[in-house]
């Protein structure tokens, strides 16, 4: 086998079953290997960002590899705000470039990105937006670098990784193939810091102290919803989630006082104002969930704060005790222990105020639908199982705020890096990897203008997401910041196309929604098709979603 067919085996072996990436001179020959595969769907994109942003979205709420390729040089540097958002938010992706031949370095070779002769240090770049970068100058060494680089990107929090692979190595002889092993370590906490939390959640709960818990993404990678679930039901602790774990327990649980953050539920945040004792479990104080990192969040609390990543203990809050652990088995070793105390349960008296449970102000100058009105109507008629991906915009928020995710279902926004069109692209990975879930992005008209043109992607290879397009014709979350801080505005307002005409030209369906009512019909009708479709929703601009005293 030669280097191309060695690395589509690995892939094949490891239960990889979608790859995403971009034609090029670099790296045309894998596509030989790729197309000769029968357990592998190559996804050829428009634009190589959309490959990286759609093996993000395949290793989301999947426990496989995301796996994005390019040709060396522009193709390369296509993939990098993908990279940054695997990096961000715990993703574990393999970048797959091409590379300049030993022979041709430093003489300015089409694509060349070594860092010779003033071209490019992609390596660099790379090293510096993954958790760890190779150059494959000996075929030999195949196994040795993918076995080690997948491994990187699955241990402790998990991450992207990237191999550069120059040109005249991937046709390549590999004459020491061998299977390669993934040997994901647990990462399990210290005895004696779940001696010490535990001792003060009982000590908490024994004076029916108030006691919070705080679940975030690294709760759904662990696969921790059982766990969870036992912690709050057995000693009734009341539990927010942030927007990354939404949904991971239901929201209709007595215990849920839905999202906390800069846009979260008002019982949140009342109740976190009371609370004396917090469990942080699985996140990192994200800017939204902190309120700008506000310095005395956690004054007069004690923090329990679990985290896989020993970096994230102590970056933004002082942790009174600090698990290093994957969440999972910090949870059940807690449980194990208080169970063996038989406490009884708290008697907290809870507030209420759920974004979802109120109806958004009807002042719609222009007679158009009311966004979260119409998240409502989505809420209501999610199926079982189904995901929603929010793009960043002001639609994310509307998202956050007015789905009530009860039914095993998912919601994710872009995470702190935050790019514009990454769900909207990242959607298509999450259905590669969830063929049977119903996998709907959120998207503002300006992300989806951004990058829509991978609707004709989806129409290629059948891969039937939802788009559900906010239109308003303005960057509408970006307005109010300048609103909020100058009262003025500049720049916020563009023209749209027919996204109808448009779906329908790339050989998708496109539904226009102009009032409210039509909404849940399109839909189902969506729905129903099972194949890509826009439903171009015409929203009101000039309101907002909910921001904490009215800041965002």
């Amino acid at each position: 086998m030669d280097v191309n067919q060695t690395i589509v085996k690995v892939l094949e072996d490891i239960g990889v079953d979608h790859v995403f990436g971009g034609s090029g001179q670099v790296n045309a020959t894998m596509l030989l290997s790729l197309r000769d595969s029968n357990k592998i769907k190559t996804v050829i994109v428009r634009n190589e960002q959309a490959a990286s942003f759609m093996a993000c979205g395949y290793a989301m709420f999947s426990d496989k590899l995301g796996v994005c390729f390019a040709t060396g040089g522009p193709g390369a540097f296509n993939l990098f705000s993908g990279l940054a958002v695997a990096y961000s938010d715990s993703l574990p992706v393999l970048a797959i470039t091409g590379y300049t031949s030993l022979n041709q370095r430093g003489k300015g070779a089409l694509n060349e990105s070594t860092g010779l002769s003033r071209t490019p240090d992609s390596h660099a770049m790379f090293s510096a937006t993954t958790k760890k970068s190779y150059i494959l100058e000996n075929p030999n060494d195949t196994c040795d670098i993918l076995e080690e680089a997948i491994n990187i990107a699955f241990n402790g929090r998990p991450g992207p990784v990237h191999i550069h692979i120059p040109k005249d190595i991937t046709v390549a002889e590999v004459k020491n193939f061998r299977p390669i092993k993934i040997d994901i370590k647990k990462i399990l906490p210290s005895e004696d810091s779940i001696k010490k939390a535990t001792e003060l959640i009982a000590a908490a709960i024994k004076s029916n102290k108030k006691l919070l818990t705080i679940i975030g993404y690294g709760a759904i990678r662990s696969h921790a919803k059982a766990e969870l679930l036992d912690l709050v039901e057995s000693f009734k602790i009341p539990f927010v989630q942030t927007m990354d774990a939404k949904g991971l327990l239901p929201e209709n649980n007595p215990m849920c006082l839905g999202v906390y953050g800069t846009s979260g539920d008002t019982a949140a945040k009342e109740y976190f104002s009371q609370a004396e004792v917090v469990i942080a479990i699985g996140n990192s104080f994200a800017q939204n969930a902190t309120f700008g990192f506000n310095p005395d969040l956690f004054k007069d609390k004690k923090l329990v704060h679990i985290n896989i990543d020993p970096d994230e203990i102590n970056k933004v809050y002082q942790a009174d005790v600090a698990i290093i652990s994957d969440v999972k088995p910090a949870i059940q070793q807690i449980m194990l222990r208080l169970k063996d105390l038989n406490l009884s349960q708290l008697s907290n008296s809870l507030p209420t105020g759920k974004y979802y449970d109120m109806i958004p102000a009807e002042l719609l100058p222009s007679g158009r639908i009311n966004p979260g009105n119409m998240v409502r109507i989505l809420s209501d008629n999610l199926p079982e199982n189904a995901i929603v991906l929010g793009d960043a915009g002001s639609h994310m928020l509307w998202l956050s705020c007015y789905l009530k995710l009860n039914k095993n279902q998912r919601y994710q926004n872009p995470g702190s890096f935050g790019p514009m069109a990454s769900h909207t692209n990242g959607a298509i990975g999450v259905k590669c990897a969830n063929p049977d879930k119903l996998v709907i992005s959120g998207s503002g008209d300006g992300c989806f203008q951004m990058a829509g043109f991978e609707l004709m992607t989806a129409v290629q290879y059948d891969i039937p997401v939802i788009w559900i397009i906010f239109n308003n014709g303005e960057f509408n979350v970006i307005k109010k910041f300048l609103l909020n801080m100058t009262g003025d505005q500049a720049f916020m307002q563009f023209n749209n196309p027919d996204f109808v005409k448009y779906a329908e030209a790339c050989g998708a369906t496109g539904i226009r929604v102009e009032k409210e009512v039509y909404f849940a019909p399109a839909l189902k009708k969506a729905i129903e098709l099972n194949k890509p479709v826009i439903i171009d929703v015409l929203v009101e601009s000039e309101v907002y979603p909910p921001f904490a005293l009215g800041k965002v």
